[in-house]
C-alpha cells in the first residue's frame, strides 16, 4: 500500500486594492524610495482600508476562491488552520469566525501562531491531519494585517510590512506527492529582538501602554537581519541534504518574502540560480503569514506535477523552518 501524503490540490489568494507605495511612505516618515528598495527590495505594499475590517475579510475572498477552484463546497472541508499574528480578535478564533463566513459549517478549526513561519508549522500540523487519516479536506490559511500593528512613524518597521492572505487545499495522495518533509524550529531566546511589547497578558491595554506605542511590532534590525540571513539559509540547505536533494533536483525555492538580502542569501546556501526562485517582495513587503501563499498563488500556473519545491520562512520570537514538497497537480 503507498504512503499518503498530504498534498496541496488548490491554491488561491487575496490582497486589498489600496497600494502603499514608496514614493506616499516618503511624505509620511523620513525615507525614500532608493533607500527602500536597496535595502529590502519593497516597491510598494497593499493595506486594508475601511473601518472594523480585519483578517478574516481578507481570507473570506482567498477561500472562496480556492473553494470555486477546487469545485467542492465549504461544508466538505474538515479543518481549518489559521496561521496569524493578526488575529480578529483575542478570541474567539480567527478560524472560526471565516469557517461561519464561508459557511464551513462541518469543520472545526483554530489559529496558529508563528510570526512570519506560521504558514510552515500550518501546513506541517494539517499534513498530520491527512497523513493519519483522520480527515480529508483541510485547509490551511496564512493571513495577516499587519498595517493594524505597524507604527507609521518608525521609518525601520513602517516599510517593510504590507497586507494579504493565502489559502492551501491540503487532501490525501498515494501518488508520492505531497508533502514529503519539514524541520521546524523555534527559540524564545530571540524575542527581545522582535515582538510587540503590549496587548498580551504579560502587559494589558492601557492608556499608558497606548501613549507610549506599545501595540506596535517592533524589531531590531541589524540582529534580526543576522539571525535571519543564517537559520533561514541553513534549515533550507538542511532539509536538501536531509532528502539527498540536489540543486538540480528542486524546481523552485519559495523563500519567505521579508527582505531581498535575505533571500539571496538562502538561494546561494542552496546553490540554486536565480530563475529557480520565487520573488514578489517588490509588490506585497511582508505580508507575514501570507508571503509563501502569495507566492505559491502566483506562480501557481508556472508549477508542473512532480515540481520539488522547497519552502523556508523565519519569524520573530524566533521561529524558523523548512518544508520540502512535490506539487501534485
Amino acid at each position: 500500500m503507498s504512503k499518503i501524503h498530504a498534498a496541496i490540490t488548490a491554491v488561491n489568494a487575496y490582497v486589498p486594492d489600496y497600494i502603499l507605495t514608496n514614493q506616499e511612505l516618503e511624505t509620511m516618515v523620513d525615507t525614500n524610495d532608493e533607500w527602500i528598495t536597496t535595502r529590502t527590495g519593497i516597491k510598494e505594499r497593499h493595506i486594508l482600508k475601511g473601518e472594523g475590517l480585519g483578517t478574516s475579510d481578507m481570507a473570506v475572498p482567498a477561500v472562496k476562491g480556492l473553494l470555486e477552484k477546487r469545485g467542492i463546497g465549504a461544508d466538505e472541508i474538515d479543518l481549518i488552520i489559521f496561521c496569524t499574528t493578526t488575529p480578529d480578535r483575542v478570541f474567539p478564533a480567527t478560524a472560526n469566525i471565516l469557517a461561519d463566513k464561508i459557511g464551513a459549517k462541518n469543520a472545526w478549526g483554530y489559529d496558529l501562531q508563528a510570526a512570519c513561519s506560521g504558514f510552515l508549522f500550518g501546513l506541517a500540523t494539517g499534513s498530520q491531519f491527512i497523513e493519519s487519516g483522520k480527515h480529508k479536506k483541510v485547509l490551511v490559511v496564512g493571513g495577516d494585517k499587519m498595517s493594524s500593528i505597524t507604527n507609521y512613524e518608525d521609518r525601520a518597521t513602517c516599510i517593510i510590512f504590507g497586507d494579504g492572505c493565502g489559502a492551501v487545499l491540503l487532501e490525501p495522495n498515494d501518488e508520492g506527492n505531497g508533502i514529503m518533509d519539514s524541520i521546524l524550529k523555534s527559540d524564545g531566546s530571540g524575542v527581545q529582538y522582535l515582538h510587540q511589547k503590549a496587548g498580551g497578558s504579560m502587559r494589558p491595554a492601557s492608556h499608558e501602554t497606548v501613549d507610549a506605542r506599545e501595540h506596535y511590532a517592533y524589531q531590531e534590525g541589524q540582529a534580526v537581519f543576522k539571525f535571519a540571513v543564517t537559520n533561514m539559509a541553513d534549515v533550507a540547505a538542511e532539509i536538501m541534504e536531509r532528502n539527498h536533494l540536489s540543486s538540480d533536483d528542486v524546481s523552485w525555492l519559495v523563500p519567505h518574502q521579508a527582505n531581498k538580502r535575505i533571500i539571496d542569501a538562502t538561494a546561494n546556501r542552496t546553490g540554486l540560480s536565480a530563475d529557480k526562485v520565487i520573488i514578489n517582495i517588490e509588490r506585497y513587503g511582508n505580508t507575514t503569514n501570507a508571503t509563501i501563499p502569495l507566492c505559491l498563488w502566483e506562480w501557481e500556473s508556472k508549477f508542473k506535477k512532480g515540481d520539488v519545491l522547497i519552502l523556508a520562512a523565519f519569524g520573530g520570537g524566533f521561529t524558523w523552518g523548512s518544508v520540502y514538497l512535490r506539487w501534485a497537480y
